[in-house]
């Protein structure tokens, strides 16, 4: 059972408040604050790879690191982030790191990435982009499984594969199937139940499910972790949460870390981006905060409530200035030795973590 349902995240009814602060609803996940004596917890690194596409040595991590997904292994907290290198169309090619900590606040990285394009089937996806953006659940029988973006250089492409050790991946290539393969996707987040630590994945009426997308957020269902089916209307994605005009989120909603499953509800927290002109006139444009969202147990599709307000916004040097500025990208999450470990990329430049006790 998630620890904080207890006595939390029992839905109560909604309740207005002011803008100016953010609505404590009983069923949020905060506070969350920063890790000031540590962040960032990881930066651009000198590790060297042989890439097997250009067949040459490349400084995969010299640019920069962001946007980490978290899980709990061996005891450990572990880390795959996005790393960039200096070369090609895109200003770098991105690959996948891991990293791995004692405490959730000192890491040690491995020299190599562990996730890459290689000359495999998925090549046409992952290059010369690369591979971006992970999330990760546990599924019930053991593995990991790993959703994150190929990025060709026209289209972002939702991606997905397992692995027992996070090190060794067996890639599965794009979720999205038939009509919609080549439709712009990413960023995808399995329903899971905190369990002894580790955020596994649930059957919901008899399906897992997974929330997607970065401009609206759509849903998918499968039966094995592997397969996935969008819900769909009158033929197309189906957005089950959308911007707001006025808010922090006015120009797009993009999942975060793995969604919750607890007695009350599905919490999401996610991305949002704040418009050039008709947003939260308190941000300046195209800032990135964070949200919080409750989707119903029974029908993962159903919104039931929503924080009025950003749990967290740029406001450190090395949030607000970087590869983009004014960034918390939230993307990975865990429950370790009694606390919320919140990680995030930083202005795309950095990864930082917050805690709730």
């Amino acid at each position: 059972m998630i620890r904080f349902f207890l006595p939390v995240l029992i839905f109560t009814t909604f309740n207005q408040c002011s803008r100016n602060t953010a609505r404590q609803s009983s069923w949020a996940l905060l506070p969350f604050v920063k890790v000031d004596s540590v962040n960032p917890v990881l930066s651009a690194g000198t590790g060297k790879f042989f890439c097997p596409v250009r067949k040459d040595t490349v400084s995969w991590e010299e640019k920069d690191v962001f946007n980490p997904a978290a899980v709990i292994h061996n005891s450990k907290i572990y880390l795959l982030y996005r790393a960039e290198d200096r070369i090609g169309r895109h200003a770098g090619t991105s690959r996948l790191g891991l990293a791995e900590s004692d405490d959730g606040l000192h890491f040690t990285r491995l020299p190599q990435p562990v996730l890459y394009p290689d000359n495999d089937s998925l090549l046409r996806y992952e290059w010369e982009g690369g591979v971006e953006d992970p999330r990760i659940v546990k599924s019930p029988d053991g593995r990991y499984i790993l959703t994150y973006t190929a990025y060709d250089g026209k289209i972002a492409r939702l991606m997905l594969a397992t692995s027992t050790d996070l090190r060794s991946w067996h890639k599965y290539g794009p979720v999205l199937q038939g009509k919609f393969r080549d439709t712009w996707s990413k960023s995808g987040v399995v329903v899971a139940e905190e369990q002894g630590g580790q955020l596994i994945a649930r059957l919901i009426n008899g399906k897992y499910w997974m929330y997607f997308g970065d401009t609206d957020i759509f849903m998918a269902h499968s039966n094995d972790l592997l397969h996935w089916e969008p819900l769909t209307e009158n033929g197309e994605l189906k957005p089950v949460l959308k911007p707001r005009k006025g808010y922090f989120d006015s120009r797009l909603v993009e999942p975060g870390p793995v969604a919750l499953l607890g007695a009350g509800g599905i919490l999401l927290l996610y991305n949002g981006m704040n418009l050039d002109k008709g947003g939260d006139e308190r941000l300046a444009p195209g800032t990135y905060a964070g949200g919080q969202a409750l989707f119903s147990r029974d029908d993962p599709t159903l919104l039931i409530d929503r924080l009025e307000n950003y749990f967290i916004v740029p406001d450190k040097p090395y949030e607000l200035t970087g590869q983009v500025n004014r960034v918390c990208f939230i993307e990975g999450l865990v429950f370790f030795k009694e606390k919320w470990y919140l990680y995030y990329g930083t202005a795309d430049s950095h990864i930082a973590v917050a805690v709730k006790h």
